[in-house]
């Protein structure tokens, strides 16, 4: 009696498990597309835009409590396996990650609404803040792609990618600190918030990638590098120490035929 029912308890659980990586993806796509909107909004003083991005969080905040609501479920119908609970406990800061990336999103819409009709950006540095913006969206869609094939490498590089967003914004802020900046401070007040919004935004995807690595191997991205290190060093010496045997002194190098 306790097998049967174990079995359809299992398939609820996987049917939850399921459903809660496609409100991740649902919200995932929500956050990209509020933050293309907030950056329309900020580089062509689109007050449309502002408003679609900053009307679009009230179903990012539908979609997580929902994922609150499933994980509930999840840790409370039955005690999961290891890897079930690493999904589960995963998933749950994932949901985070995206709450966070909608409300820095919310701060660039806020921006450009807030100086609707003027222009947020100076047009010396509108290439500036459309690459940094660029970037950031590439990153999205790189996490979303992640979410529906998860890969331990990929989820790894994906830093690179935050490294180039890291650089951009550091330019930015170095150029409107420098003491040649020929426009306003408030200018350049609103270009370094702006800036440090699409860093910290992209930040929060490589968070997803490191979850979706810990998830893959039970690993954070340190320790999984330094164990391939290792085995890749264990590997090389297994191969040096097999033409060791081979070569040495007093050994037969003659080919057998």
């Amino acid at each position: 009696m306790e097998a049967g029912k174990t079995a359809p308890l299992r398939t609820v659980y996987r049917d939850h498990l399921e459903a809660f990586s496609h409100d991740l993806l649902e919200m995932c796509d929500l956050v990209r597309d509020v933050m293309s909107n907030a950056s329309v909004a900020l580089l062509t003083q689109s007050l449309d835009h502002s408003e679609e991005a900053l009307s679009s969080l009230d179903g990012l905040e539908e979609i997580r409590q929902r994922c609150e609501n499933r994980s509930m479920k999840l840790l409370a119908l039955e005690n999961p396996v290891a890897s079930d609970l690493r999904q589960v406990v995963s998933s749950i800061y994932i949901v985070e990650d995206f709450q966070r990336m909608g409300v820095l999103a919310m701060h660039v819409a806020n921006i450009a609404r807030m100086r609707h009709p003027h222009p947020v950006v100076p047009e010396s540095m509108v290439s500036c803040v459309a690459e940094l913006a660029r970037l950031a969206d590439d990153l999205g869609t790189k996490t979303h792609d992640l979410l529906v094939d998860p890969d331990v490498e990929v989820g790894i590089t994906l830093r690179d990618d935050d490294d180039a967003v890291d650089a951009m914004s550091n330019y930015i802020l170095n150029a409107v600190t420098h003491p040649k900046w020929e426009h306003s401070a408030r200018e350049a007040a609103d270009l370094a918030l702006l800036s440090r919004h699409y860093e910290r935004y992209s930040d929060h995807c490589i968070n997803v990638a490191a979850r979706t690595v810990f998830l893959i191997t039970g690993l954070k991205p340190e320790a999984y590098l330094e164990k391939q290190r290792i085995a890749d060093g264990f590997e090389m010496d297994q191969k040096l120490a097999a033409i060791e045997r081979r070569f040495r002194p007093g050994q037969s190098n003659k080919p057998t035929l």
